[in-house]
């Protein structure tokens, strides 16, 4: 097939430290091409990818503008590059000059959906469109607009390093943006109430900074708490693969949260609260515990031992593999090209 990729413009195909969605771009567009696939990924100019790279001319410009411009850059590349079919992980904004086209359409979110955008598109592009999410929980309120398909994000397991024993002194690790709603203080709060070490990684939004400086940093002590800042993806296996366990506790509805599968690709088990997807990503009690509440999650640290780690790493080879992602998107571009082409005939 040929196929055009698009991504977002402002961060490169694969990102250098933060950016879980490009690092999905960066899977598919090198999972394709190895299968034999002619890929053309739209994307950030320094991006590094087995495609052919077209960069985006609408990088620094803001709003309408920039959207206007980007859109008619990916009209024209579909009118020069005789593709199968597109496939946008960018916004839905920059398809809108080649909705109404024939060429099969395929719209990736990975952020929250918009019911009334996806009702627009579906109007103009007809079925000529198919919507996919990341998980059941984020299509529930708007698959009844349109074709919907789900294909859970994955992780290159070549990247994490399975650890099959981190030892009985073993800490718990938070990784992730250090915001309020990803949780790192009830992660704090699990390592005080539980007597067990935790390492904190990740980046700091400058607009929460305020907010970490008053409710994270006056209890990092380099003993029971410890903060390492940003890691990339050889820091990062290490430190998952040497967790007795990830920490999950987040405060809003995360669409999938692909550092689960990254700290079960290790070996390690998630603990999690019950918000978005985490449910579907973690089979509870299997490759670790999914509660309500933080007391209920604070009981389950004891109960660690009863998951046997090489569990976690089997989920993740079964259903967040670059093979599993790839071959869920070629059965979804498959799909398309059979219904475009019963359509022609």
């Amino acid at each position: 097939m040929r196929i055009l990729l698009t991504a977002d413009p402002e961060l490169p195909v694969p990102p250098r430290l933060y950016g879980g969605i490009e690092r999905i771009i960066d899977m598919l567009a090198r999972g394709l091409s190895a299968r034999g696939h002619e890929v053309t990924l739209l994307a950030h100019p320094d991006s590094a990818t087995d495609a052919e790279l077209m960069p985006w001319p609408g990088r620094v410009l803001g709003g309408r503008l920039r959207d206007l411009r980007n859109a008619r850059h990916l009209a024209s590349a579909v009118r020069r590059g005789r593709f199968d079919l597109v496939h946008s992980f960018s916004r839905l904004a920059y398809l809108a000059a080649i909705l109404p086209r024939r060429i099969p359409k395929v719209m990736t979110y990975q952020r929250a959906i918009t019911p009334r955008t996806v009702r627009l598109a579906g109007l103009m592009a007809g079925e000529t469109i198919t919507f996919t999410g990341i998980s059941d929980w984020m299509i529930e309120h708007v698959c009844s607009f349109g074709r919907w398909r789900v294909v859970p994000n994955g992780v290159r397991l070549s990247t994490y390093r399975f650890n099959s024993d981190p030892g009985p002194d073993a800490p718990l690790v938070f990784l992730g943006r250090v915001e309020e709603i990803k949780g790192p203080h009830l992660a704090i709060e699990m390592a005080h109430r539980t007597g067990r070490r935790l390492v904190i990684a990740g980046n700091i939004p400058n607009e929460h900074r305020v907010w970490v400086e008053a409710h994270v940093m006056p209890h990092v002590d380099g003993a029971r708490v410890e903060f390492i800042g940003p890691v990339d993806d050889r820091r990062k296996s290490k430190l998952l693969g040497s967790a007795a366990a990830f920490l999950m506790p987040i405060l809003w509805e995360e669409p999938f949260g692909i550092v689960m599968a990254e700290a079960m690709a290790c070996g390690t088990p998630v603990l999690g609260l019950r918000r978005g997807a985490v449910p579907e990503v973690v089979d509870d009690g299997v490759t670790g515990f999914v509660r309500d509440d933080l007391d209920a999650l604070v009981g389950c640290v004891e109960q660690l031992g009863s998951i046997r780690r090489q569990d976690c790493r089997d989920r993740v080879e079964r259903l967040y593999s670059e093979d599993a992602v790839v071959s869920g998107y070629l059965d979804i571009y498959r799909e398309i090209l059979d219904l475009s082409n019963r359509r022609l005939k």
